[in-house]
């Protein structure tokens, strides 16, 4: 059975590739490479293409035949978004029009959608669940926004079922140490954090003066083999008829910037040089969610839920010769 995976060749596409392939599945990986990375398509045949060149997708999906979609082609920094706007609706909004057209054309699939906790925007209560209102702060979790709503729309009108995954922060690497985080350039603080514990070069810190304890953001970190695992929840409950719907990936426990530091001096038993800097725009203070819905739908449970371990995971592959 065949997985057209959208952006396979990144981070979280990445590691979900190889959770398909596992579980008996052949991923299809559609990406343009702009920001992913050929090495990491390893279970499955790469496609090269841009989600945006119609005809090039319903090539594919012609030659393929996949059963399901999972979308993850997208550009998803933050600060990025809210300097080049758009640039991140074209692609993350048009780009996101022209495969669902191709899908329509072809023939409505089940979809998994790699949405984000920055459509919540600033959460007005904490932690966060699914129905908490949707007010994105920065045109990267508008863009999310938008997505959620066409899929909403196109079950409607065509009976396009799909899941939307909203993300807290994925963190963590395969803990096999077979693949990993590595954009360029890196913008995670769990992988900034660990360079600087290599190198002995500083981190800035963007903020210290948030409302929060310690005054640094507060996040909540999910390891990427959990999100791979509910995604595979996600697409085994579509298969079997469900009907779409908006889920959290969540811990529902936030960690600051501060504590995130001092847990990675404690995994790789070195000091950390910590530089201050400005906040950055578009950054609440505070993202915790809560995952209830997914737990009782999917029946999705965090394996690597301690920030240690995640930690711990992407040392690891950071520190493993990969040559």
């Amino acid at each position: 059975m065949k997985i057209l995976v959208t952006g396979g060749a990144g981070y979280i596409g990445s590691h979900v590739c190889k959770a398909l392939a596992a579980k008996g599945f052949e991923p299809v990986v559609y990406d343009n490479l702009s920001r992913g990375n050929r090495w990491v398509v390893k279970w499955g045949p790469l496609e090269e293409g841009d989600i945006a060149d119609v005809a090039r997708v319903r090539a594919v999906l012609d030659r393929h035949r996949p059963t399901a979609v999972m979308h993850f082609a997208a550009f998803a920094y933050v600060g990025e978004s809210v300097r080049e706007p758009l640039f991140y609706y074209r692609n993350n909004i048009g780009g996101t029009t022209a495969l669902l057209q191709a899908l329509i054309d072809y023939g409505p699939l089940p979809f998994v959608f790699s949405s984000t906790c920055s459509t919540y925007g600033i959460p007005q209560t904490i932690p966060i669940p699914e129905d908490h209102p949707q007010n994105p702060i920065n045109p990267y979790g508008f863009s999310k926004m938008v997505v959620e709503r066409m899929l909403a729309d196109l079950d409607l009108t065509y009976g396009m079922r799909s899941v939307s995954l909203r993300y807290f922060n994925a963190a963590g690497a395969d803990p096999e140490g077979e693949i990993g985080e590595a954009h360029n350039p890196e913008t995670h603080l769990i992988p900034l954090v660990l360079a600087a514990a290599r190198d002995g070069t500083p981190v800035d810190v963007f903020g210290a003066d948030y409302d929060t304890p310690d005054g640094t953001c507060i996040r909540d970190y999910i390891h990427v083999s959990d999100i791979a695992g509910a995604h595979l929840l996600a697409l085994d409950y579509l298969l079997k008829g469900g009907a779409s719907c908006a889920l959290n990936l969540a811990n529902a426990r936030g960690y600051s910037v501060k504590e995130v530091v001092g847990a990675a001096e404690r995994v790789c038993n070195r000091s950390i040089w910590v530089k201050i800097a400005s906040r950055r725009d578009g950054d609440p203070p505070i993202l915790i969610g809560l995952a209830e819905r997914a737990q009782a739908l999917l029946g999705w449970r965090p394996a690597r839920s301690a920030l240690e371990s995640q930690i711990a995971d992407a040392w690891n592959w950071m520190m493993k010769d990969r040559k």
